[in-house]
């Protein structure tokens, strides 16, 4: 069956759905990659996912990746399109009426409200993509339930990291990848 029209209408669905950025999709990509059309695994897409962080540019460059997995490079400039054609031209006209919209009163109290539901949109991404990212490779403990204290200990110290010092990012996703090469073989 030719996936390329079923890429199309999930990525150009899914690119609404990034308010406040990529992670805000990942809930729904991932139900629609992975439980509805079977496309990835979960531990696939968090895989492509961390690529797209390591990669230069937006993270969610990703997609390109889930589309050549799906359907090759013509699922790859499938997905791509599909994924930023809509955003961009609704970015486009919304910004240009945002500027004529300079001084209506409601304008402050729209922003004020989408900054909030933004948050709450990347962080049930964060949260749907840190259940599969923190039990890759894992041991499973009490009540079959396995959590890889390695991959937490990790995100741990990427975290302070990022909060406390000017560390280039760059430089923690090498680290923690050359960290990963030794302590991730084999699962």
């Amino acid at each position: 069956m030719n996936q390329l029209p079923w890429l199309a209408r999930v990525f150009a669905y899914l690119s609404l759905l990034t308010v406040g950025g990529g992670m805000a999709a990942y809930p729904e990509m991932e139900d629609l990659t992975v439980r509805v059309h079977h496309w990835l695994t979960q531990d696939q897409l968090v895989h492509f996912y961390s690529l797209g962080q390591m990669a230069p540019g937006p993270n969610m460059n990703m997609v390109a990746a889930i589309g050549e997995h799906v359907a090759g490079i013509t699922g790859a400039l499938v997905v791509v399109l599909a994924f930023y054609l809509p955003t961009g031209v609704f970015a486009l006209v919304i910004g240009r009426l945002w500027t004529k919209l300079a001084n209506w009163p409601w304008r402050t109290s729209i922003q004020n409200g989408l900054a909030p539901t933004a948050l709450g949109l990347m962080l049930a991404g964060l949260i749907t993509f840190g259940k599969t990212a923190i039990r890759l490779g894992h041991t499973p403990i009490a009540f079959g339930v396995g959590i890889n204290w390695i991959a937490v200990a990790m995100a741990v110290f990427v975290l302070v990291m990022m909060l406390r010092t000017k560390i280039n990012p760059a430089l923690l996703v090498l680290a923690c990848g050359v960290i990963g090469v030794f302590t991730f073989r084999g699962s």
